[in-house]
């Protein structure tokens, strides 16, 4: 058997999230698909995360296995050739056998674009908040989240039933460029919606209706608030996937959208 690890972007608007699933369209359904035409059978395809329906991925990783050797520039541009135009791989190259694209993965970073304007074009890409954000206040309960904290307030449970949700998160940086607020979040690993729920929360607080210290209790007992408040999937990206060895990359958003 042979191991190549896959790096790819996608625009997930109109995708069902990364997972294959019954009846919809997935990302890695679509991969599959495209591997199963370029390797003549089907291969094993793991991802790094499970991207949520309508959520957007600048980098992110995933493992096939396959019976047949191809050298990686051929499994590259085979799969472009047979991929729809949402979904580009970026980079193929051989893997150890025991590479595993979610289980090895030792941190993954997201980011979220909040709109300050309607945009006609960048709406797939960003949330749009008509009101105005106190960005000073968002900034200070950024900080709130990192650490290791248990945020079952901020998990969907449907989809994560037995895992722990407690989880470290390393950094979570706000920045307030031009048109868009950029928050970026780095952690071992995330649970379902809950960079999505952080982004909610962060949002309320920027609109002044909540502040710090209910921000804080979400986190030391279990509340149903941050639910209420889960951002779309419009504005996150996966931004990249780092293994043992590697540093963190600069990652340019796409300039091709008007918005950024």
């Amino acid at each position: 058997m042979h191991k190549y690890k896959i790096t790819l972007e996608y625009d997930g608007t109109g995708y069902s999230g990364w997972q294959t699933q019954k009846n919809a369209r997935s990302i890695q359904g679509t991969l599959m698909e495209a591997a199963r035409e370029v390797f003549g059978h089907v291969a094993d395809l793991q991802g790094a995360g499970r991207t949520d329906a309508g959520v957007h991925a600048l980098g992110q990783v995933a493992h096939i296995e396959t019976e047949k050797k191809l050298p990686p520039q051929r499994i590259l541009m085979g799969l472009n050739d047979q991929l729809p135009a949402p979904i580009n791989v970026l980079a193929v190259e051989p893997a150890s056998p025991r590479f595993h694209a979610r289980h090895h993965a030792r941190q993954r970073i997201y980011l979220y674009q909040i709109s300050k304007r309607r945009t006609a074009f960048g709406k797939r890409y960003v949330w749009w908040v008509k009101d105005d954000l106190d960005k000073g206040r968002m900034q200070e309960a950024c900080a709130l989240f990192v650490g290791m904290h248990d945020f079952a307030s901020f998990a969907d449970k449907r989809f994560d039933k037995d895992a722990s949700t407690k989880v470290m998160v390393d950094a979570v940086e706000f920045k307030d460029m031009d048109d868009l607020c950029i928050i970026r979040v780095a952690g071992s690993h995330f649970l379902w919606k809950m960079v999505r729920r952080m982004v909610g929360v962060l949002a309320e607080v920027g609109r002044g209706n909540l502040d710090n210290r209910a921000v804080a209790k979400m986190l030391q007992h279990y509340s149903t608030e941050p639910a209420r408040l889960t951002a779309p999937p419009s504005g996150l990206f996966l931004e990249q996937v780092l293994y043992e060895g590697e540093k963190e990359k600069i990652v340019k958003l796409p300039r091709y959208y008007p918005v950024f």
